[in-house]
């Protein structure tokens, strides 16, 4: 048997004014990632091998956002805004098409869950025209309610024009509807918009659909978070809350150990192997790989970056992107690494700058090591040889290359290259001046004057 074709919508053209922001609501940042590529996210894990996006004018950066998680994604541009189900009818190429489902979501919606979009496709495969999502909220005030009898939805009531007993209803409407693909233009195009605010109300299709004698049905959400949608800086900070509290369950149940589960801020994409030990206060932005056994100490930042199986990081460590450390090495207290290989078993264990580099197996850079990567104008690699010793408080000005198994004395600035097993030196004779203490000592109060050198 043939699987049903689908066409997710997703409707994310809303300016967010209530964001207080000039960013487009949709594109404010939920775990590492925008709101609206949550959803997309969710359409892909539910199998979507296509999706619409509607957008507002001149929000090109929204569809730059679908398409960096769903390259395929089709853009449409709502061009006024005259409610829902306007928008969606400005994907009408895209339904035109002839998919056997229609299922709309909404990019501020970001928790949905995969299962949920499959559920209502399930509900259009059972035969119904039109099915609503549903959920029950601890607080319904200000929610439609949906009204059924029996499987039947009969009505999506707006709390104005609710009776007494329908607002005793606990089933509201949480915003998602999907249609049969066969029906869906018929059904769309029949909105009116004759109401205070003279929009196209998408939920005005359950009604539509009944009298054109279809079936319309309901089905409830498992939670009310996954549905609730983002339309306010605080309401932002809730659902990044509830997002956390998914993450680190998530963590939890496939093996990772977190000392305070609580204190660790994890990214929607972060990936965490088998036996991976978190300590309290870190925090994952996005793109970060922790392979099999690797230790991440307390306060430590990670963003873009491949921690390699064994490999020790932090505390108080910063991984930026491009940081690639390798099995078993350790990268120590305030040490920073940036679009560097740090390779097996290199150590790095405190109060260094790795940046635009690459750190040889085994080797060992002391205290105040620094790639000087940058010279104000461009970027240049440093390339640190195999079991190389790099001693503290070294400068090592890019572009050079210390070779296998060489030393650097401490306190060194190294601006040539330095060969494979030799010792370089890039500092000052040291000079003493005995009995210089006690001259500066004895001179009179007030008149001190610091004795030369000479």
């Amino acid at each position: 048997m043939q699987a049903r074709t689908w066409l997710p919508i997703v409707l994310a053209a809303g300016e967010g004014t209530r964001m207080r922001s000039r960013l487009p609501k949709v594109l404010h940042v939920l775990g590492g990632r925008p709101l609206l590529g949550h959803v997309l996210a969710a359409v892909r894990a539910a199998g979507g091998a296509e999706a619409a996006v509607v957008i507002g004018p001149d929000h090109e950066p929204v569809a730059a956002a679908a398409r960096e998680v769903f390259p395929s994604a089709a853009v449409f541009v709502q061009a006024e805004r005259r409610g829902t189900a306007h928008a969606v009818l400005a994907a009408r190429p895209a339904i035109e098409r002839g998919f056997d489902d229609i299922v709309v979501a909404f990019g501020d919606t970001p928790l949905i869950r995969p299962e949920t979009l499959a559920r209502l496709r399930k509900s259009l495969a059972g035969g119904a025209a039109v099915v609503v999502l549903g959920f029950r909220p601890k607080d319904p005030a200000g929610y439609g309610r949906l009204v059924v009898h029996g499987h039947d939805l009969v009505a999506v009531r707006e709390e104005k024009d609710a009776t007494q007993a329908e607002r005793a209803i606990g089933l509201c409407n949480a915003g998602l509807i999907a249609f049969s693909g066969r029906h869906a233009l018929a059904i769309l195009d029949r909105i009116g918009n004759a109401n205070a605010k003279r929009e196209f109300y998408l939920t005005d299709a359950v009604e539509i659909a009944r009298t054109m004698g279809h079936t319309v049905a309901a089905i409830e959400a498992e939670e009310e978070g996954e549905v609730r949608g983002i339309n306010t800086k605080a309401q932002l900070a809730g659902a990044e809350a509830e997002l956390q509290q998914r993450l680190r369950a998530a963590a939890l149940e496939a093996g990772v150990t977190m000392i305070a589960p609580e204190t660790v801020h994890l990214a929607a994409d972060t990936k965490l192997g088998a036996e991976v030990e978190i300590e309290p206060y870190v925090v994952f932005g996005p793109g970060v790989i922790v392979d099999d056994g690797a230790v991440i100490r307390s306060f430590s930042r990670l963003e873009g970056a491949h921690v390699g199986p064994g490999a020790i990081v932090g505390p108080f460590a910063r991984l930026r992107p491009g940081a690639l450390i390798g099995a078993g090495a350790h990268i120590g207290n305030f040490v920073e690494v940036k679009e560097a290989i740090i390779e097996a078993g290199a150590k790095a264990n405190h109060l260094a700058y790795i940046g635009d580099a690459r750190v040889g197996e085994g080797a060992n850079l002391g205290a105040g090591t620094i790639t000087c990567n940058y010279d104000g104008r461009d970027k240049h690699r440093t390339d640190i040889g195999k079991g190389a010793f790099i001693g503290s408080n070294s400068s090592l000005v890019a572009p050079v290359t210390i070779g296998d198994h060489a030393y650097v004395g401490s306190g060194s600035v190294i601006t040539h290259d330095v060969p494979a097993g030799a010792l370089a030196l890039g500092r000052t004779r040291q000079v003493v001046k005995e009995g210089w203490a006690a001259l500066l000592r004895a001179l009179p109060p007030k008149r001190k004057k610091v004795p030369t050198a000479e």
